[in-house]
């Protein structure tokens, strides 16, 4: 694919999420055999230009980490994307409806990291020997493509829709908790919208961080002290309306909460 290719496509989201207007898929407006190594160009392309911009990046992001999606889209791993410093609001914080066009939430376990972790070969036991810290938190998804309609690529092209994170505040050391065994709650408005385990995550979060460093060293790339790294979604993603008091349970991490406004 041309550099004149990957700048078009990524112009062509970036405009999507920073208009905050749906677009198609690019599979069907711009490439339609888009492969997945193109599509990470595209998201490579689209964070040089936010870094370019000033924004910093908080960490990577894991997505597509249970069995069952990665059965649904036909693939044998997760994808990754990034997320960055203007994307996080407050533990307790409002996200604005304004600024988003879709979104749905759903609960997660970060990892802060302690230590930089390289690829390849990395595992579960490694990658929790080099965390610092656990900590509870909930995504804001909000693809840029109409009805949440994408190919693999697509989505990978996309920066993995990732769009807004509500860190909690409650930190764990990883050796005190059987993370595989957290239980995750999210209520909107007080009732019950979704619900999972640790374990929906590969079988275990630091599972999905070791095979995000053993992706990264494909790129000669490394997990970095200091990251915050969303290991996956724990719970289905649920859709967000005006209004909504939305709270994330996670058991021994305490919780998480947001409001949606305006």
């Amino acid at each position: 694919m041309s550099s004149d290719q990957i700048n078009k496509i990524a112009s062509y989201l970036l405009n999507g999420e920073y208009e905050k207007r749906e677009v198609v898929k690019v599979t069907s407006s711009i490439k339609q055999d888009l492969t997945l190594e193109e599509a990470y160009l595209v998201q490579e392309e689209i964070v040089r230009r936010k870094l370019s911009e000033g924004k910093k990046i908080i960490g990577p992001k894991m997505g597509l980490t249970s069995y069952a999606k990665m059965k649904q889209m036909g693939v044998e791993t997760p994808i990754y994307g990034y997320v960055f410093d203007y994307m996080l609001i407050n533990n307790g914080g409002q996200l604005k409806l304004s600024e988003l066009i879709h979104p749905k939430v759903e609960a997660e376990i970060a990892f802060i990291m302690g230590e930089d972790v390289e690829g390849p070969g990395i595992t579960g036991a490694q990658v929790l020997s080099a965390t610092e810290y656990v900590i509870p938190a909930l995504e804001i998804i909000d693809s840029r493509y109409e009805n949440f309609n994408f190919t693999l690529p697509d989505v990978v092209a996309d920066n993995a829709s990732t769009s807004r994170v509500v860190f909690g505040t409650t930190l764990k050391k990883p050796d005190w908790i059987e993370l595989d065994l957290v239980g995750a709650i999210i209520t909107i408005n007080g009732e019950i919208k979704g619900l999972g385990a640790g374990a929906a995550v590969l079988g275990h979060p630091a599972n999905s961080i070791a095979m995000l460093a053993n992706m990264l060293a494909k790129k000669g790339k490394k997990i970095k002290k200091g990251d915050i790294i969303l290991s996956g979604g724990i719970t289905e993603a649920v859709t967000l309306q005006r209004g909504d008091n939305v709270t994330g349970k996670f058991d021994s991490l305490g919780e998480v909460t947001f409001t949606v406004v305006e």
